[in-house]
């Protein structure tokens, strides 16, 4: 899930929203604020009940993205690791102020670890291969292992 993206609300982009699927008729207000509205849904009354609910589009629908984007459900699920030594997994994206930032889930467990979409933190991103390299040094975690406590880099002993 993510903040409205202006590129997804065009008119005649086919939505779902509250388990109904409509089309996109008209579309106002600003890109932080769009108000769209929708094929069939003609009263006020309708149009209240939906406010604030989650609209998504079919991945067939959605644009193209450009060299270094991706989606954010692409990133969910991929291993985040530093070489061979796992840090976790990716549980979300958040949007922070500044930039977009991956929330890992520790392997070990603990508290989540947020790792900003930066080039000094993220050295490659492959979801194909649910993979995603990133710099320990420049996160300030080296030498942590993926339970939270200071450790060997995986495959020492």
């Amino acid at each position: 899930m993510t903040r409205p993206r202006p590129r997804l609300l065009t008119l005649g982009t086919e939505v779902t929203v509250a388990g109904r699927t409509a089309v996109i008729v008209r579309r106002a207000g600003t890109d932080a604020r769009p108000i769209i509205r929708l094929q069939g849904i003609e009263a006020r009354t309708q149009a209240e009940e939906l406010r604030g609910m989650d609209l998504s589009i079919s991945g067939g629908d959605a644009p193209a993205l450009g060299e270094g984007e991706w989606w954010a459900h692409e990133l969910e699920g991929c291993e985040v690791v530093d070489g061979r030594q796992l840090l976790g997994t990716v549980n979300r994206l958040i949007e922070l102020p500044s930039c977009e930032a991956l929330e890992v889930r520790p392997a070990g467990g603990g508290e989540p670890v947020l790792v900003p979409l930066v080039r000094d933190a993220v050295r490659e991103v492959t979801p194909a291969q649910r993979r995603i390299e990133v710099n320990l040094d420049f996160l300030g975690l080296a030498g942590v292992d993926s339970s939270g406590g200071a450790g060997a880099d995986a495959g020492e002993t």
